[in-house]
């Protein structure tokens, strides 16, 4: 059996230890711990800036490292298994465990607990931060990090709680948001990303990509079956069904994530592409 690369670690010169006796490779290593210490990173199928995406990591996300040259980190991300190559300088040592999440879209960061100084960067839902202490100027609340920046603190729960149960809720908070091919963030966001990222924010685990959605992502079910929270799957495409008739989904023909009239969109993409090839429901 001829194994995924995105999900497993392996080249010719070098796999991990794990799968010593599968592959074929000059040394196995087991790898050793970091985190994330940019607010988003590009996850590369090479180390090549100039190459595609596979996907993002955030913020306090954990990876696995297996080799570091050039400037590139070759690793698998601990959330979902996905292996690419990312920028050394974006991993950090795991000095601290993180403590907290960003439960909104987007939010800022800051130099301290003031609005009114220049944001240091954006976070996007999902990235997950250490926290250290509190404080409150002018009413509002913020965290303070390890790093000594400040977010506001309505923008996170701990981790562990959640904000809601429902995900399709979560997912259509991202309604307009900018469709990137590869994204994972609200930032920029694909059809399977979205999934993923809205499932992950109450507390469900979903595999990164469409085809692995598709396959392994809770029961199938028959069309005339599909209600709120039910997957629709074209090749290469996944959609939230909303409610009957309506479909929720990052897409490259608005580039946002949008609602459309189901019935239409299978019109629309089976002129293009192909009508549907499966339908799941993730969860009960």
């Amino acid at each position: 059996m001829t194994l995924d690369r995105r999900l497993h670690a392996f080249r010719p010169d070098l796999a991990d230890a794990s799968l010593q006796g599968r592959v074929e490779a000059d040394r196995f290593v087991t790898g050793e711990p970091s985190r994330v210490r940019v607010p988003l990173v590009a996850l590369r199928p090479r180390p090549d800036a100039g190459c595609g995406i596979d996907t993002q990591l955030l913020l306090g996300e954990a990876v696995t490292v297996f080799d570091r040259a050039n400037g590139w980190a070759w690793v698998q991300s601990q959330r979902d298994g996905y292996v690419g190559y990312l920028p050394d300088e974006a991993l950090g040592a795991v000095a601290s465990t993180p403590t907290h999440q960003v439960i909104v879209p987007r939010t800022f960061l800051y130099p301290g607990p003031e609005l009114r100084f220049p944001h240091v960067s954006t976070l996007s839902m999902g990235s997950a931060l250490t926290v250290t202490g509190e404080a409150e100027t002018r009413g509002t609340r913020y965290f303070l990090l390890d790093d000594g920046t400040a977010v506001v603190a309505a923008h996170c729960l701990p981790l562990g709680t959640f904000v809601s149960d429902d995900y399709v809720s979560i997912a259509a908070r991202f309604l307009e948001t900018p469709y990137l091919w590869g994204g994972r963030s609200g930032l920029g966001i694909d059809c399977s990303g979205l999934v993923q990222l809205a499932l992950q924010m109450t507390g469900h685990a979903a595999p990164r990509d469409s085809d692995m959605q598709a396959s392994g992502l809770g029961a199938p079910i028959a069309r005339e079956e599909l209600m709120r929270g039910d997957l629709v799957f074209w090749k290469g495409h996944v959609g939230i069904m909303e409610d009957e008739k309506t479909l929720l989904h990052a897409n490259g023909h608005t580039m946002t994530v949008a609602r459309e009239d189901f019935e239409a969109a299978v019109a629309r993409i089976g002129w293009l592409y192909a009508m549907p090839t499966g339908y799941r429901r993730p969860l009960g």
